[in-house]
């Protein structure tokens, strides 16, 4: 039975390297501390970057921390769709890239409130079951449309096959469906940012104070959890811990 201890409490920036599963680090983290971890999303295997984790009571504030914007750079395939969007699917279909001025009109009209289909190797639910193990069983069905927030949507470098974007996208936005709107797949996907902190900032041997990670925050996360639990929390702070 995994530890449920309530210290050490506080967060933790981790730079996810490709490979393993967010939940994989996770539990390497609950092991290494003996306490309590909850994260605050989760990226795919292939994907690389920020993991934002929450160790021992400060657990109980993880609605402040999800729902915060991010920040992504991708790699972008235009010559071929595939079944998950990214480089583990099965290739769909094949075809010629867009051109450097089509691709910038279809860049341009994925900026803003946006709607965009739901990948089929996402965790959303379709009849009560997993979509991604549909998937994984082969059954085809027919993916929602969710309507999401662009703030930025630019092209880093255009390779004739390939294009490298940086974006800042409201929570819950996939940048899978992007890379499919514009006929392609993630070949890469990095997360450099979430809300306020930076992949940067990573460092697997440090533990912040949950209080100062609080006071970064926008006063709208910080009011996804009552003010007597925050307190509460807050009670059992202290300095920064070295893992």
């Amino acid at each position: 039975m995994p530890p449920r201890a309530p210290r050490p409490i506080g967060v933790a920036l981790l730079d996810k390297p490709a490979g393993p599963s967010s939940f994989a680090l996770v539990s390497e983290f609950r092991r290494r501390t003996g306490a309590r971890t909850g994260h605050a999303g989760t990226l795919d295997p292939f994907a690389t970057g920020l993991l934002v984790l929450l160790s021992g009571i400060a657990t109980k504030l993880v609605p402040c921390f999800v729902g915060l914007d991010k920040r992504y750079v991708t790699d972008v395939d235009l010559t071929s769709t595939t079944s998950t969007g990214d480089p583990e699917g099965e290739v769909l279909e094949t075809h010629a890239p867009l051109s450097h001025q089509a691709l910038e009109e279809a860049v341009a009209g994925l900026r803003g409130e946006v709607e965009l289909r739901i990948p089929a190797a996402s965790a959303v639910k379709i009849g009560g079951e997993r979509a991604y193990r549909l998937a994984r069983q082969g059954t085809v069905v027919e993916m929602p449309m969710r309507r999401s927030r662009v703030h930025t949507l630019e092209i880093v470098e255009y390779g004739g096959d390939s294009v490298r974007l940086a974006l800042h996208v409201g929570s819950g936005t996939y940048v899978r469906s992007i890379a499919e709107a514009l006929g392609g797949h993630c070949r890469t996907l990095r997360r450099t940012a979430v809300g306020p902190f930076s992949v940067d900032e990573a460092d697997p041997a440090r533990l912040h104070p949950i209080g100062e990670m609080l006071a970064r925050l926008p006063g709208e996360a910080l009011e996804r959890v009552p003010a007597d639990v925050r307190d509460r929390v807050l009670e059992f702070d202290a300095a920064e811990v070295a893992l």
